[in-house]
């Protein structure tokens, strides 16, 4: 094997959130299991035209899971009921109107709507991976050309790259607030970063 000198860079790019996705759960509780299915079915189809009126396009609302289970009572002895429930995934392009859909979704469903998540997130980030690559190449390059210094020697041309995977900095938070007030929910953009490593192998001259 050539001598090489083989080092880890790493760069980032940020950039400013442009839509925020919602996690939502429709769950209810009935004594039969048609019932249950039923009740989740006619809140989760409230939700979601509730979700097309403020806004959320077809391609934008989809569901993301659901399923039945069986509610025993506390000594486990017998049924008392099931449980139905779905989740959805909603993706609201306008930052501004999060909080209008949140409310929304809490008038439509009540109380069997659960909200598992909500983040903010670069619609395409293909533009910030890009510029973290190119950030992770020359720091990898940086790094190689001192140690090539500092044994003495000229670096080389490049032998091999390989790149890590993916990492996303901490998500923006969404201020938190009673749905029930009717007070509005302020979402905080804040920047989405996008970070990632190449491991680079450079020949010495």
């Amino acid at each position: 094997m050539s001598e090489h000198v083989e080092v880890i860079g790493t760069g980032s790019a940020s950039g400013t959130p442009d839509v925020v996705v919602i996690d939502a759960r429709i769950q209810c509780e009935e004594s039969g299991v048609a019932a249950a299915l039923s009740s989740a079915a006619a809140r989760t189809g409230a939700a979601l035209t509730a979700a097309a009126d403020h806004g959320v396009a077809d391609v934008d609302r989809r569901t993301t899971g659901m399923g039945i289970g069986t509610r025993w009572d506390h000594q486990g002895g017998g049924i008392v009921g099931y449980t139905a429930h779905q989740t959805l995934r909603l993706t609201v392009r306008d930052r501004d109107r999060a909080g209008a859909v949140l409310q929304a979704l809490a008038g439509a469903a009540g109380d069997a709507l659960g909200i598992d998540a909500v983040t903010l997130d670069v619609l395409d980030p293909a533009p910030l991976l890009r510029e973290a690559r190119s950030a992770a190449f020359a720091d990898a390059r940086t790094r190689a050309e001192q140690y090539a210094a500092l044994a003495g020697r000229d670096l080389g041309p490049v032998l091999r790259v390989s790149e890590a995977p993916l990492s996303h900095g901490p998500a923006p938070r969404l201020l938190a607030a009673k749905m029930e007030s009717g007070a509005s929910m302020p979402v905080e953009p804040g920047e989405s970063v996008v970070t990632t490593s190449v491991l680079v192998r450079f020949g010495l001259g």
